[in-house]
């Protein structure tokens, strides 16, 4: 049996009881006395012991078992959840992460756990010795089942007993909605066999494999292991909701000799391997397994290899382009029967669009919840305190954004931390509570999410980030005597801009705001800061739902055609060569009695504009990002379309204005205009 296949469900569901530890530990710091709490710890923690256990990971089992021990006497009130536990209960979730990311890597650096080790048991003497375990409900006082068995198997297990061990007939009840049966079968089989031998299961093995039972099944194992024990292993295991431990009775009428039994052959039955997988999904590298779960009518779930949904969305992609070539040759033959049908197959494609691009979508929470413990520690070691205020985290977002936003939300909070809330002192002398505030927040604006940081710290002084950024030669004097107020605070975007003295673990390098910025803009996204002095800062974040099948207005310069991205469009309008006007070396519209800022397409992109005589009215499309508005002028309007954004790939990553690409119906490449970096 190759135990790796099940390598991507441990590892999945490890961090998701990490994420849960570290939730539930730092509510605990609040309420130490709360026992739900200290009941969904020691849950998540005795399943992350179970499955490591199952899968031979012996440090991490080693680790949560110590972790138990701790547990199990707050519970029992024998000990205080004082900070030194607290602080040694993060320690384990933090050690437990490494060894986790360690099996994810493959990697052979050691992690030792023995100082760890020895500082939980110290704790554990402080106070009265923790008292036995309770004993489990096994069936001492149930009278014993009895399961029909053939010859051999009743020779087996008489040639068991002889030999000293117990024979057990093992009732496993799996909880409801259970996913993956056949695993979890595997792992209550694996688990026997490291304390004993199986001699028969109810479905049989073959049934088992293929998931043919309800939620429980049957396992006769003979085993020199008490009742008790065997119980307590196999309740340690993912999933597994009740287990009853009965001594295997044998009819009356077998008597077998003792000298037969010495002649019989050692037990050695084996279970069934559930190892007949997929042999696509054997290939595929354990450690590369990324799942997401649906929810279903009923409050049931599924989990789905994204790799899968990948695929999904490709094909719908390739459906929606050739949708789009199929109606430009029923136009262009006036097709009606054609375009009929492409009416109804345009319905289909886009009800198949939305439905696929809904299962990809994923809450933020997944996101923000790792955020609660880092503001803990950071704040600490600053010598700060700060409120953690997280809303919206039901909000969803595109996998893929999902995957990338959450370096750019670290930083921000670190600098949020670091620079933006003051020390507990200065906020009193300036008449402010002494806890600092923080609050992360999603919500959706139309086709966009907007993520906010916002601090009710000391805030971004102008003044103080030009003379910084002159300072380290980010700008000249004579640029920053021209910038107002806004166009200061920005410069924090600047690469190898920090307002930081000196260089420590947190800030100072001038690497992590840029990062940010960097990283937003790869993602089709923007952000921005607003900011009062001694009242905060607001770092605002606009990102697209989605970064696969988008609505787009394509344009064309010269012979060239481009795509703008409908959602940043305001509208189009047609205006005269002479309404356009020249204010500090801009070129502007006035617009219902807004003044627009002018973009020439063709001086961005460096091809040929037509003449004022080849074309009377000039093209303009009204862009947004934001609260800002500009206007691009193209050479023709071609039409709204659906398309499929293509990757640029490695080689032209980092073009400022174009966002990517996409396939026209005839074949053709159309570019994707980066609306954010042509308004810059």
């Amino acid at each position: 049996m190759d135990i790796n296949q099940y390598m991507g469900m441990f590892l999945e569901e490890s961090r998701e009881h990490l994420q849960t530890l570290n939730r539930c530990v730092l509510d605990l710091e609040h309420e130490p006395s709360n026992l739900q709490l200290l009941d969904e710890i020691f849950r998540s923690a005795h399943t992350i012991k179970g499955m490591s256990a199952t899968m031979g990971f012996t440090t991490i089992a080693e680790l949560t078992h110590e972790m138990e021990n701790i547990l199990d006497l707050l519970r029992k009130s024998q000990l205080t959840a004082n900070e030194d536990i607290l602080n040694t209960l993060f320690k384990c979730i933090d050690t437990l992460e490494q060894l986790v990311e360690k099996v994810a890597s493959n990697s052979d650096t050691e992690i030792d756990i023995k100082a760890l080790l020895s500082k939980i048991t110290a704790l554990a003497k402080g106070d009265a010795a923790a008292s036995p375990a309770a004993v489990s409900s096994t069936a001492k006082s149930i009278a014993a089942s009895t399961i029909s068995f053939s010859d051999t198997e009743t020779k087996i297990i008489q040639a068991a007993q002889n030999q000293g061990m117990g024979a057990y007939e093992i009732q496993v009840s799996l909880r409801p909605g259970c996913l993956l049966k056949s695993a979890r079968a595997y792992m209550v089989m694996n688990a026997l066999e490291e304390l004993g031998d199986v001699i028969k299961s109810i479905p049989p093995t073959e049934e088992l494999e293929k998931e043919n039972f309800e939620h429980s099944f049957q396992v006769v194992a003979v085993s020199g292991t008490e009742p008790e024990k065997l119980e307590q292993t196999l309740l340690s295991i993912s999933e597994i909701d009740k287990v009853t431990v009965l001594p295997c009775s044998l009819p009356a009428k077998v008597q077998l000799a003792a000298e037969q039994m010495a002649a019989a052959p050692s037990v050695a039955v084996k279970a069934a391997a559930l190892d007949k997988t997929d042999e696509k999904e054997k290939q595929q590298p354990a450690n590369a397994v990324t799942t997401i779960d649906k929810k279903l009518k009923g409050g049931q779930s599924v989990r789905v290899d994204i790799d899968k949904l990948d695929t999904l969305l490709n094909l719908v992609g390739e459906l929606v382009i050739n949708k789009t070539r199929l109606e430009q040759i029923g136009l262009t033959h006036r097709l009606t029967d054609l375009v009929e049908t492409i009416e109804q197959m345009d319905r289909v494609t886009t009800d198949l669009q939305a439905v696929v691009m809904k299962v990809r979508m994923v809450p933020v929470g997944q996101v923000f919840n790792r955020f609660p413990r880092m503001v803990r520690d950071l704040s600490r070691d600053l010598n700060k305190e700060v409120n953690l205020i997280i809303q919206g985290e039901e909000t969803e977002l595109d996998r893929t954004v999902i995957d990338e936003i959450g370096d750019p939300l670290v930083h921000l909070l670190r600098n949020a931390i670091d620079h933006g809330v003051e020390s507990p002192a200065d906020r009193q002398a300036k008449g402010k509570a002494p806890i600092g505030e923080i609050r992360l927040i999603a919500r959706h604006e139309g086709n966009n999410v907007i993520i906010v940081v916002e601090d009710d710290g000391k805030g971004i002084n102008p003044d103080i980030i030009k003379q910084k950024a002159v300072q380290k030669g980010v700008i000249t004097q004579s640029e920053a005597e021209k910038m107002d107020a806004a166009e200061a605070v920005r410069l924090v975007f600047a690469a190898g801009f920090s307002t930081a003295d000196t260089v420590t673990d947190v800030s100072g390098r001038g690497v992590g705001m840029d990062a940010v910025k960097t990283k937003i803009e790869s993602l089709g996204g923007m952000v921005d800061v607003e900011t009062k002095i001694n009242e905060g800062s607001k770092f605002k974040i606009r990102l697209p739902l989605t970064l696969a099948i988008i609505q787009a207005l394509l344009v064309k310069v010269c012979e060239e055609i481009y795509a703008i991205p409908l959602g940043s469009i305001d509208s189009t309008i047609n205006i005269k060569y002479e309404d356009i006007k020249t204010i500090q070396s801009q070129e502007v519209i006035l617009l219902r009695g807004q003044i627009i800022p002018i973009v020439r397409l063709s001086n961005v992109l460096n091809v040929p504009e037509a003449s004022e005589e080849e074309q009377d009215d000039l093209f303009v499309v009204i862009v947004h990002m934001g609260d800002q508005r500009a206007g691009i002028i193209v050479d023709t309007l071609i039409g709204q379309q659906e398309i499929v954004i293509k990757s640029l790939g490695k080689l032209l990553a980092g073009i400022k204005v174009i966002a990517g690409a996409t396939i026209l119906g005839n074949g053709q490449v159309a570019l994707i205009l980066d609306v954010g970096s042509l308004m810059q």
